[in-house]
C-alpha cells in the first residue's frame, strides 16, 4: 500500500503498565539478527471484530505461532502492524522461552501471544509446567495449545494470571473438550492448513461447525487465509478473526531459508499434500507440506520408512535455539525440522510445511507489517460490499 493509509506511522504510544521500549540506538531481539523497522498501525485503522475488543488489537489478524520461524522479530512486527504476534516454541527449552519473551516486550507493547505444542503420549514433549509457570511470570497475553489437551492445572494457572487461553482443533470433539476445559478461543484449523495438521474438514465448515458449539466463544479461521479475500470471507462466515501462517512464512522477519521462503512464492493450489512421513523427531504425526522430491519418492510409502540407524543417514546440519543457545544440530534423514537462514543441505530432502490454498494467493516476500495492514484494509472494505463472500465452496486442495 502506499500513501497516508498504508500503516507506517511512527511508533505507538505506551499503554499503562507496559514495559519501557528500548533507548534509541539499542535493540533486543534474543540474539537474533534485527528486523527491518516496523510498520505501525494508524491509530485511525481498525477492522474491530469480537477478537479486536476483547484483546485489545486493531486488527482480527492472528500471526500462527510456527516452530523454528516464529521469533520475536516476527512476533514484534506483527503486533505492533495491529495484529496478535504469536511466538512459536517447540521445541525450545523454559530458558530460551524466557529470552524470547524478554525480547518481544522490548521490541513492542502491544498485545502478543505464545504458542505450545501439546503431545501427551509423547514421553518427553515439547512443553512443560515450567513453560507455563515462564508464561505466568511474564503474564503473557495470550497462550495457545495444539495437538493435544493440557493438563488442566495449567489452564487455571495462566487463567489466574491474565492469560487468555486458546485451542487450536480440527475437529469439533477436541473443540467441545477445550470448551468443557474453559479455554476461552478456539483455532478452527481446516485441513488445508499447513505444518502439523490433524484436520479433516475445510476451514469454513469448521468456522461453522466451531460456532455451533456456542455463540459466545472466540473462533478464529486458520488454513487457507492468506489475502483480504480469504481473510473477508473467513470473517464473513463467523470467525472472530484469522489465524494466518503460510503467508507470514515468506515474509522478511519470518525465520525461514530464503529458498523455502521462494517455494512458497513460486508455489499453487495442488502443490503440498498431508504425510507422516517425517519424523524422526516426533514420528508418526501429520504434516501438510510441499511436495518436494522425497515427498513425492515416499508418497504412499510413509509406514515403510526405515527407522534411524545406529549411524543415521544425514541431510544437513541446522542451528537450534538460535540468538540464545545456538546448538548445532545435524539433521537426521527424513527430519521434522524444517529449513531455517542456519540450515545447510538440500531442501529437496527436508519438510517444507505450507499450506497450498495460501500459496497460490502469495506473490512475493513482503514485510511482515505490510502483509498484516494490506490483508486487512482489503478485507475491510470488501465486508463493506460483501457481495460474492456468502460461497460456501472453499480450495481445499491444500
Amino acid at each position: 500500500m502506499n500513501g497516508a493509509n498504508d500503516g507506517r506511522s511512527g511508533p505507538p504510544a505506551p499503554l499503562p503498565g507496559d514495559a519501557a521500549s528500548p533507548t534509541d540506538g539499542e535493540s533486543d531481539t534474543g540474539g537474533l539478527p534485527g528486523p527491518p523497522p516496523a510498520i505501525c498501525v494508524l491509530e485511525g485503522n481498525a477492522l474491530k471484530t469480537r477478537l479486536t475488543r476483547a484483546v485489545g488489537i486493531h486488527y482480527p489478524f492472528v500471526g500462527a505461532g510456527m516452530a523454528f520461524v516464529s521469533l520475536p522479530p516476527l512476533v514484534i512486527a506483527v503486533s505492533e502492524a495491529g495484529g496478535l504476534g504469536m511466538l512459536g516454541t517447540a521445541p525450545e527449552p523454559p530458558l530460551v522461552l524466557e529470552a524470547r519473551l524478554k525480547a518481544i516486550r522490548a521490541g513492542t507493547q502491544r498485545p502478543y501471544g505464545v504458542d505450545f505444542i501439546v503431545d501427551r503420549a509423547e514421553p518427553h514433549g515439547f512443553t512443560s509446567r515450567d513453560h507455563i509457570d515462564t508464561c505466568v511470570a511474564a503474564k503473557v497475553p495470550v497462550v495457545v495449545f495444539h495437538w493435544s489437551l493440557p493438563p488442566l492445572e495449567w489452564i487455571h494457572a495462566l487463567k489466574a494470571a491474565g492469560t487468555r487461553v486458546w485451542m487450536q482443533a480440527g475437529t469439533v470433539d477436541v473443540a467441545r473438550q477445550a470448551l468443557d476445559a474453559g479455554m476461552e478461543g478456539l483455532i478452527a484449523q481446516g485441513r488445508q492448513a499447513g505444518g502439523r495438521n490433524l484436520g479433516s474438514t475445510p476451514t469454513l465448515a469448521l468456522v461453522r461447525e466451531f460456532r455451533a458449539l456456542s455463540s459466545d466463544m472466540l473462533v478464529l479461521a486458520a488454513g487457507g487465509i492468506a489475502d483480504g479475500f480469504s481473510a473477508a470471507r473467513a470473517l464473513h462466515q463467523g470467525a472472530d478473526g484469522v489465524w494466518v501462517g503460510t503467508r507470514l512464512i515468506a515474509s522478511v522477519e519470518a525465520y525461514a531459508h530464503p529458498l523455502y521462503k521462494q517455494r512458497l512464492v513460486d508455489g499453487d493450489a495442488g502443490d503440498t499434500t498431508l504425510t507422516t512421513l517425517f519424523g524422526p523427531e516426533w514420528p508418526g504425526k501429520r504434516m501438510r507440506v510441499i511436495r518436494n522430491r522425497t515427498v513425492r519418492e515416499w508418497a504412499g510409502r510413509e509406514s515403510r520408512v526405515p527407522p534411524p540407524g545406529a549411524v543415521p543417514e544425514t541431510i544437513g546440519t541446522t542451528r537450534l535455539f538460535p540468538g540464545v543457545l545456538d546448538v548445532q544440530y545435524v539433521m537426521p534423514k527424513f527430519s521434522s525440522f524444517l529449513p531455517t537462514p542456519d540450515t545447510q543441505g538440500d531442501l529437496e530432502e527436508m519438510s517444507l510445511p505450507a499450506g497450498g490454498a495460501s500459496m497460490s494467493r502469495i506473490d512475493t516476500v513482503q514485510p511482515a507489517g505490510q502483509i498484516v495492514v494490506e490483508m486487512m484494509e482489503r478485507a475491510r472494505r470488501l465486508l463493506e460490499s460483501p457481495e460474492g463472500l456468502d460461497e460456501e465452496d472453499e480450495d481445499d486442495r491444500g
